[in-house]
């Protein structure tokens, strides 16, 4: 289905046209017609579907048909973290290009200049404010904001905000606002801790689920079986071969993204590393200069897994498997995306099987084991096990008629 045969204003139309979206994804599709009829809504969807554009354009169409006369904030949006923040201000400005809207991007980090900049946005009354939850919190409790007035309540990557501990962030912010107004939520997953939270803050909403957790089709994925001591190595040999490619290499700790980035630069790899270490300045920094070519390489925590949006990149590779199955699901999303191809490896060493035949099984799919380079030498068997948590048994046969014994505490001593 084309944009154009939704019941959008022109200059919504003039704003597509220039971004040069044509036809919907199904998240679009499902999602921007129940938006459009007021609705609260439940969007499950996994990331690079075009879900942000989903509820921008519906609720830019709605803004600008009602108007803000009063220069008062007419809609919220809550993200995670301030990468996402900054994605969505530029889609709104993209889309927004021949509309009189305003947007404020309110987030932590800087000087007390940018503080200034957020609390006069919004006393102004900016018509959209993009925010994270601690930040809006302080501004609420400091700068006099008022939310009384908001018509639209809009939770983009509500799983991951849940994730992070901002729950009770998000219930603070929802008491100022107004009791009737259309929200909307979007979720990569659906766990039953966001819905107890879609019950608490939407009203009869309609929900649409687009593949829940199941990578795009359009990724070619794919795995190394080898030994810890081998992984730098396969590194060395991938890039040998292939052409220069926009690559994120996944890694599951700090310290390890640190080691690696390190030594990808002493083999004159052009990389950087992104890591919570690194002050605001410093991650934005990088992400411009990856997202300009500047960086090939970026070595990076799963702080990148969601909510980056950067079209070329063809290569992900996850050093380490990731703990969580939706966490793979997240990774190799950052590659394939706006109808582009793309490649994803894992590699998998022996203390990593497990976890890794847990992806498979959660994908409903045998990823394809790449054989090892001659030159890296042999790996191992790739056997998962699955493991079970050891639990001390009582063996009735020896102690028939005893009770198990359990070490009481000593409240003499205060020790068990």
């Amino acid at each position: 289905m084309r944009f154009d045969e939704l019941d959008l204003e022109e200059e919504i139309l003039q704003g597509i046209e220039a971004m040069n979206f044509q036809e919907m994804t199904p998240v679009q599709e499902h999602t921007i017609p129940v938006i459009l009829e007021g609705r609260d809504i439940i969007g499950c969807a996994q990331t690079g579907t075009g879900k942000t554009a989903a509820y921008t354009l519906p609720l830019l169409n709605r803004l600008l048909c009602e108007g803000n006369p009063d220069n008062k904030v007419r809609a919220v949006i809550m993200v995670p973290t301030r990468e996402l923040a900054q994605q969505i201000d530029m889609q709104f400005e993209g889309f927004s290009y021949f509309l009189p809207i305003s947007t404020i991007v309110v987030y932590g980090g800087g000087d007390g200049a940018g503080w200034d900049q957020q609390k006069k946005g919004m006393l102004m009354g900016a018509d959209v404010v993009i925010a994270t939850p601690g930040r809006l919190i302080a501004h609420l409790a400091n700068s006099g904001i008022d939310l009384s007035h908001v018509d639209y309540f809009i939770l983009d990557e509500a799983d991951r905000m849940l994730d992070m501990g901002f729950q009770d962030d998000i219930m603070q912010i929802v008491k100022h606002l107004p009791a009737k107004r259309q929200t909307i939520l979007f979720s990569a997953t659906l766990p039953p801790k966001i819905r107890q939270l879609a019950k608490q803050i939407l009203h009869d909403p309609a929900e649409v689920n687009i593949a829940i957790s199941k990578p795009n089709e359009a990724i070619v994925q794919s795995a190394y079986i080898c030994y810890e001591t081998q992984k730098m190595a396969i590194i060395q040999e991938l890039f040998d071969k292939t052409p220069d490619k926009k690559t994120i290499i996944f890694s599951s700790s700090k310290q390890k993204v640190k080691d690696l980035a390190y030594a990808l630069k002493k083999k004159g790899m052009n990389t950087a590393a992104m890591h919570s270490d690194l002050e605001q300045e410093q991650r934005e920094s990088v992400m411009l200069d990856f997202k300009n070519g500047k960086i090939d390489i970026l070595v990076a925590t799963d702080i990148v897994a969601r909510g980056i949006d950067i079209d070329d990149i063809a290569l992900v590779i996850n050093y380490d498997v990731p703990h969580d199955p939706e966490d793979y699901i997240h990774r190799i999303g950052r590659t394939a995306r706006a109808n582009a191809d793309g490649v994803a490896i894992t590699f998998v060493c022996e203390a990593e099987q497990g976890k890794f035949h847990r992806i498979e099984k959660f994908i409903e799919k045998d990823i394809y084991k790449i054989p090892l380079p001659p030159s890296i030498g042999p790996g191992p068997e790739y056997k998962p096990k699955t493991f079970t948590h050891p639990r001390r048994k009582f063996n009735h046969s020896k102690n028939k008629g005893k009770r198990p014994f359990f070490r009481k505490k000593d409240a003499s001593k205060g020790k068990p």
